[in-house]
């Protein structure tokens, strides 16, 4: 066992084995590993609680198993709670070309048996005998380790376990918050809402508050920001309109002040379940900025996906347009791929100026940039978009698993010169994606349930055509009503109407008076160790 103060030195020591051992993008991609995935989404419990249905989320790195396509790799695949077997099955049986029996030997499941509120990775840490036999499983000259999000915890494991981790060092977290996220924005050159430095109490956030509105008398709204807030969740709403009485001009700063603070008891907040007196207490903890809430008749949300791969190199992805909800729209439901032509290739420019600036500063694979676009048709520029960076996203995040879903499934490859994915045939690919596909109606449905509908329905995804819908969380269906699922077209109509197939079909079977036959099941073959 390292010291704790040699770990940050091992853990460096164990990356730099990734960028000896892959030299390209290509080599990273199809070499034969064996590959460890904690799906652990190590991130604020308080925070996550406002997510229905987030423990389940650990299903969201099960497209991973797709890459037991390559006949050499093996995948070991941890979770807090067993996996429904169905569930497996489904996503071993998408695999083109590969007997279910030789992907199924390749692929080790296990489980802490622990659905307590805290992170997975804690609960591997705290279970020698779990890391013991981990580690005897693999082939530790040519394995790595993979997660959703990279923290202090995920660090300790792979130090412990000898494994490197593919993700950013957790030194390097900052980057990824609010506040650290406008930083770099400004260091890149890349335009971004007017806003606040980082600040650790109410009365500062109020300051702060007051100073952006005195910057910018014409602001109708504010949004206050937790530093690590996850999906929007984190993000309330002040509205300047209920303030005129102390508007820049007709009060002073400390009136202003004082007013801004009572009316945080007033914000509009975007998770239904968060409260001030909550959100408050957060603010010593997290930090908060306030930012300039971008207005507009007509706005969007796209992003750009990238990542830096162990070489130093980085890639451009993907771009979405992020379908977004909540009371003010700021919580992401689902994505659409690819994003508006109108600036899908400004977002893949801005994304690897950004990436490069990752890069120089030590940082590793996945991130994603979230904009805001504002329609202005008249511009006398003629851009008809007018692009807003609001964050960086260094982990895996809700655009992840349905772009490397398609990736993986077709094998096809992302065009930066048109920002279209093409099949290997040549054929461009489009989907709907959403990891809330929710309804009190669908609580009750078990995976097997799901399967039928699936098969009567003909909604899977076809490896002859390529098209088709592949589906995830599904273990959050029966408790929770939620469901996720990519809806995969050769256009951006047909995608969207194998979505709404989807749900009318989902619809149609949860309005039967009469529930459909049980399930025969499907014997489940675990990996004798």
């Amino acid at each position: 066992m390292h010291s704790p103060s040699s770990q940050p030195d091992v853990f460096h020591q164990l990356q730099d084995q990734l960028r000896d051992r892959w030299q390209s993008i290509d080599q990273f991609d199809r070499n034969d590993c064996d590959i460890l995935v904690i799906p652990s989404v190590t991130l604020d419990q308080r925070e996550l609680r406002k997510i229905r249905g987030i423990h389940y989320y650990e299903e969201r790195l099960l497209f991973s198993l797709i890459r037991l396509r390559n006949p050499r790799t093996r995948l070991i695949y941890i979770t807090s709670q067993p996996l429904h077997p169905s569930i497996v099955d489904y996503y071993l049986q998408l695999l083109p070309g590969i007997p279910f029996s030789h992907a199924r030997s390749r692929l080790l499941l296990l489980s802490v048996y622990d659905s307590s509120c805290r992170s997975l990775t804690e609960k591997i840490l705290e279970r020698p005998r779990l890391m013991e036999r981990i580690r005897q499983s693999l082939r530790l000259d040519q394995a790595y380790m993979t997660c959703y999000n990279s923290t202090g915890f995920e660090r300790e494991l792979s130090v412990k376990l000898g494994v490197p981790l593919l993700a950013v060092d957790p030194d390097l977290l900052q980057w990824g918050t609010k506040s650290g996220s406008r930083q770099i924005f400004a260091e890149c050159g890349i335009p971004h809402p007017a806003g606040s430095d980082l600040t650790w109490t109410v009365e500062d956030l109020a300051i702060a508050t007051a100073t952006l509105w005195e910057q910018q008398p014409a602001l109708r709204r504010i949004v206050i920001k937790l530093n690590e807030g996850f999906s929007g969740e984190g993000n309330a709403l002040l509205n300047l309109r209920d303030l005129a009485a102390v508007c820049p001009g007709e009060a002073s700063h400390a009136q202003r002040v004082a007013a801004i603070i009572q009316q945080f008891v007033h914000l509009s907040f975007q998770s239904d379940q968060e409260t001030w007196e909550n959100f408050s207490s957060r603010i010593p903890e997290l930090g908060a900025i306030a930012e300039a809430f971008i207005e507009g008749d007509e706005k969007r949300s796209p992003s750009v996906q990238a990542r830096i791969v162990p070489d130093g190199s980085v890639e451009v992805l993907s771009t979405h347009d992020q379908i977004l909800g909540g009371p003010d729209g700021q919580i992401f439901l689902g994505c659409r791929f690819p994003s508006d032509d109108g600036y899908r290739r400004q977002l893949q420019i801005w994304g690897m100026k950004v990436g490069q600036s990752l890069a120089d500063k030590g940082a590793l694979e996945r991130f994603s940039l979230d904009f805001v676009a504002v329609h202005q048709p008249d511009a006398p520029d003629g851009e008809e978009w007018a692009l807003y960076a609001i964050e960086i996203n260094l982990r895996k995040g809700g655009t992840t698993h349905p772009f490397m879903a398609l990736a993986l499934l077709t094998n096809g490859t992302y065009c930066l010169d048109d920002g279209l994915f093409y099949s290997r045939q040549g054929t461009p690919k489009y989907y709907v994606a959403s990891d809330n596909l929710e309804s009190p109606k669908y609580r009750g449905l078990m995976p097997n349930d799901l399967m039928d509908v699936i098969a009567f329905h003909r909604l899977n995804f076809r490896s002859t055509t390529e098209t088709g819908t592949v589906f995830h969380l599904m273990g959050c269906l029966s408790e929770f009503g939620k469901l996720g699922l990519t809806s995969i077209g050769n256009s951006p109509e047909e995608a969207e109407e194998l979505y709404q197939q989807v749900v009318q079909a989902l619809d149609e079977e949860t309005a039967r008076d009469v529930p459909a036959p049980a399930s025969i099941p499907v014997p489940f073959i675990g990996w004798s160790t």
